[in-house]
């Protein structure tokens, strides 16, 4: 989806309409490895020997990890979607095929800022070396650096975001750079240690990739009982006992410790699949928090996009509504004024209404086969209550799927959207404006929807401040929940 608004001249032109306080974005060359390279050695969970190959890869094919040992070489995009187990370390896993400690050969290409690249491995797991990036990033140099045609934008953090993940604190604000500034220690506070970086290609290299894994002693037992460090020793970790620090050489750094959370941090941010601009700040990350900041991020990267699909097609191409006359409450009292006054839709769409198709679109835009809504059964205060009858003359049938209908599940979410749409025109200010979705989140489809079913739609309005809308969806047949959401959308002019 990133990738779209990069390459797409219009939708940037409407997202830049609908935000124009964002910043033009940095934008660069794509790079790749000039020539493939190789390493063998023993993975971390499996302690068996692994073989791993760094090879070039054509612009856009983004980081991938590719299992060499198993039928048909599956490959896995290194994106935060994929991810699927952040103990100890970062697993991504697509269906049955898991690629584990994925984060320290992250760290070291996107640390050099290789955009494309495939990691082919011929186990679960690149080899663990010795526990930190130093020799992914030797085979890095050694492969070299190439720019390619295409180009790459740094993603500018936007607003402040926070994640609090048990007892870590994650936070990103906006920079001029990428920064990481961040605290280490367990939880009894031993160890703490504080370090703040700039990172570029050089400071990575010389102040974070030589940083090593560490444990505590009493954590070890467990570690060995869940099958986590079959390959572990004091050649690839360094162990904390007491007081005491158990290496096989010195210290590379007097904060190793949490210089390798730095590094842990730089390689799941990766998995963004983006650069980015933002000073994040880190208490006692996990690379559990460091995936959520990652997805974060990735959401607020996604709604300028998200900001520009609309719901509605064009206003102008759809036939404009006669007004619908209401009775008269009084002698003088009048008809129904035009469509989109702002006595009109607030007259309509009131506590204990009910609205009819027709009445329905003199508020929205839509028009079949695009609307959602065909009556309105309840409106009380900040919820509402929503009418749409599937028949097997819907135009979607005739594809999704032949002999086996089922309503698409973003179109229940759509109706979602056009009925909270309709709940905001309860404002006399907004009469006549337009709602663009901006997101969707924890969107959740039960089961199928089918020719002949009611679609009960429920939407309860949880924020509305100036032009923004927050509204939490529910759609049901026959009393059971078949889908449900969070929805935001932005009103706009037409």
């Amino acid at each position: 989806m990133v990738g779209v608004v990069r390459n797409n001249p219009l939708q940037r032109v409407i997202a830049s309409a609908l935000f124009p306080w964002l910043e033009q974005p940095l934008v660069s060359s794509q790079h790749t490895l000039k020539q493939s390279v190789s390493f063998a050695g023993i993975g971390l969970h499996g302690g068996n020997r692994v073989s791993m190959n760094l090879l070039p890869a054509s612009p856009n094919t983004g980081l991938r990890f590719r299992r060499v040992d198993l039928d048909g070489a599956p490959e896995i995009e290194a994106r935060v979607d994929h991810v699927v187990d952040t103990q100890r370390s970062t697993t991504l896993g697509k269906g049955a095929v898991k690629v584990h400690t994925v984060e320290h050969v992250l760290a070291a290409l996107a640390g050099a800022g290789i955009d494309n690249a495939i990691i082919e491995l011929d186990a679960n797991e690149p080899p663990i070396a010795d526990g930190s990036s130093r020799e992914f990033v030797r085979l890095v140099k050694e492969a070299g650096r190439v720019a390619q045609a295409d180009p790459v934008e740094v993603y500018r953090v936007t607003a402040p975001i926070e994640v609090n993940v048990g007892d870590s604190q994650m936070a990103v604000f906006p920079h001029s750079g990428f920064k990481i500034t961040c605290t280490s220690s367990d939880k009894g506070g031993r160890f703490t240690q504080f370090f703040t970086l700039e990172i570029t290609p050089a400071s990575w290299e010389k102040e974070l990739s030589h940083a090593r894994t560490f444990c505590f002693y009493e954590e070890i037992e467990f570690l060995i009982k869940n099958g986590l460090i079959k390959g572990g020793s004091l050649e690839n970790a360094i162990v904390i006992r007491d007081d005491a620090v158990l290496t096989t050489e010195p210290l590379r750094y007097p904060e190793e410790f949490v210089r390798h959370k730095m590094l842990d941090i730089v390689g799941d941010l990766a998995l963004i699949g983006r650069p980015i601009h933002g000073h994040v700040i880190a208490t006692r990350p996990s690379h559990h928090a460091n995936t959520e900041l990652a997805k974060a991020i990735l959401a607020q990267m996604r709604r300028p996009l998200e900001a520009a699909q609309t719901f509605a097609p064009p206003p102008a191409a759809a036939p404009e509504a006669k007004p619908v006359a209401k009775p008269a409450k009084s002698p003088t009292a009048a008809a129904t004024p035009t469509v989109n006054s702002p006595t009109s839709t607030e007259t309509l769409v009131r506590d204990g209404a009910t609205l009819d198709t027709m009445q329905v679109m003199q508020i929205l835009p839509h028009r079949p086969p695009f609307l959602m809504v065909d009556k309105v059964t309840k409106i009380d205060g900040p919820r509402i209550v929503a009418q749409k009858n599937v028949t097997m003359g819907e135009p979607f049938f005739e594809g999704h799927f032949p002999g086996h209908p089922i309503m698409p599940g973003v179109l229940q979410l759509e109706a979602m959207a056009q009925v909270a749409g309709i709940l905001m025109m309860r404002q006399a200010e907004n009469a006549g404006k337009l709602a663009y979705f901006m997101s969707a989140e924890d969107v959740k489809w039960r089961r199928p929807v089918r020719p002949g079913d009611i679609l009960m739609i429920e939407v309860e309005m949880t924020k509305s401040r100036g032009k923004i809308g927050k509204a939490k969806g529910k759609c049901t047949v026959d009393g059971e929940v078949v889908s449900e959401a969070d929805v935001t959308f932005m009103l706009m002019d037409r």
